[in-house]
């Protein structure tokens, strides 16, 4: 069969290049793709948010498979448009997404299946929180431990992390008032600060049966040690030993079954990727989010040990025959993603700078390099986003790939690349 993967950036590369490997797939095609798909697939000069031209052209060259990779689409309900329209796409409804589309539907949800997660309280304007936040906090000395959240999608950075009043209400004024994040601030959620761990369990599901995959962790600070800003992901690692066999079974029974179920009895069945954020606090698991599709720079260091064909998954989640298939089959070794990103990123940065040593660093054992950021111009690549690449590898040991990335990092260059230094350390 022919597939379409819908979006451009390293996420839907990854998906691009493990569908590929399928003997059941002709062709993968990617809209709009970016200067990677283009060498592992065919890119098709399509915007992600015109569901007519994206319908048109599964139709019009026979698409047996659509894969929706990012969050947009799907919160703009493209999967319904898809399947009205008679194609077979893979990807929660639009009914579905608001798991992700809005953060207040998502703790409210929880709250209501008893799912474990961080007290929280809502606000529709900037003055009812700051007001909250000056009643709540008297005195300026004394901590706040609280997390201020953008209700709606927000490219992973809508989530400020506070530990003093004026740095409260300083979150408060960026998100609900200078709308930093668009309308993703017109409610916003104050929750509690939770410690320990991050950890992220993504399963794929039909609906009825939740295949749980390996656990990953990712790097959502800027700068090495966690410091810095939030950004869409600096790099992840897979499996994460902080989770023991023990720990995920609790986190599939205490989450990820009642997260399918509430969404059933929600009237809002769920198929496709659950991506549960994690913090594995004193306490035990608690969610800190939902997404609903793979993680990113998750998906590419789980796709690299991943042996089963991904079609035949994907396919079977869609038609609702998941507890038909036999368990995955994952290569042992460790993989971890290295985001190489631009200079200026998460703010601003400049775009068409040639990046060089992309050969030589794909030439290296073990080691793949994902695009999210690129674009080709006048045969040659550049970048044209933020985040750019991510130097994926594998070794018998997460010391080993952690080597073999960071030697794919060394061979590429572009004026102002900059990457972390420290992905996967935690794992130690």
């Amino acid at each position: 069969m022919k597939v379409l993967v819908v979006g451009g950036g390293g996420r839907e590369h990854a998906l691009a290049w493990k569908l590929g490997q399928s003997p059941r797939v002709e062709q993968v095609f990617v809209a709009p793709g970016n200067a990677g798909t283009a060498l592992d697939a065919t890119n098709v000069p399509i915007a992600v948010t015109d569901k007519p031209a994206l319908i048109q052209f599964a139709k019009e060259n026979s698409i047996g498979l659509v894969v929706v990779g990012p969050e947009i689409p799907l919160v703009d309900g493209l999967v319904d448009d898809m399947e009205e329209a008679g194609l077979k796409v893979f990807g929660p409804s639009k009914a579905a997404a608001e798991l992700e589309g809005s953060k207040v539907f998502c703790k409210n949800l929880l709250h209501t299946a008893n799912i474990p997660t961080a007290t929280y309280l809502t606000f529709r304007s900037a003055e009812q929180a700051s007001r909250h936040i000056w009643e709540r906090y008297c005195d300026p000395d004394e901590p706040v431990r609280v997390v201020v959240k953008a209700d709606g999608l927000a490219a992973g950075k809508g989530v400020i992390v506070c530990g003093t009043r004026n740095e409260a209400l300083d979150a408060i004024d960026r998100i609900a008032s200078q709308r930093e994040f668009g309308d993703a601030g017109k409610e916003l959620i104050i929750e509690e600060r939770l410690t320990g761990p991050e950890v992220s369990v993504l399963a794929i599901t039909d609906g009825e049966t939740i295949v749980t995959l390996p656990p990953a962790q990712d790097h959502k600070p800027a700068y090495d040690g966690d410091t810095g800003p939030n950004t869409g992901g600096m790099g992840a690692y897979c499996p994460a030993p902080v989770l023991d066999d023990e720990m995920m079974a609790r986190i599939e029974s205490d989450v990820l079954v009642p997260i399918v179920h509430a969404m059933k009895r929600a009237r809002r069945p769920f198929k496709g990727v659950l991506y549960a954020g994690l913090m594995l606090t004193p306490g035990g698991p608690k969610v800190l989010e939902f997404n609903v599709r793979f993680g990113d720079p998750e998906c590419q260091p789980l796709l690299m040990r991943l042996k089963t064909d991904l079609a035949d998954v994907l396919e079977a989640a869609v038609d609702g025959r998941l507890g038909e298939i036999e368990p995955l089959e994952w290569d042992p070794r460790p993989s971890i993603c290295v985001v190489m990103a631009s200079e200026g990123y998460p703010g601003d940065y400049a775009k068409g700078r040639e990046i060089k040593g992309l050969e030589a660093a794909d030439a290296i054992e073990d080691v793949k390099v994902f695009h999210a950021g690129t674009k080709l111009v006048d045969g040659k690549v550049t970048n044209d986003g933020g985040r750019v690449l991510g130097v994926t590898a594998m070794g018998d040991t997460i010391a080993k790939a952690k080597l073999q990335a960071y030697r794919g990092v060394k061979e590429i260059r572009w004026q102002g690349a900059w990457c972390r230094k420290d992905i996967s350390d935690k794992a130690r």
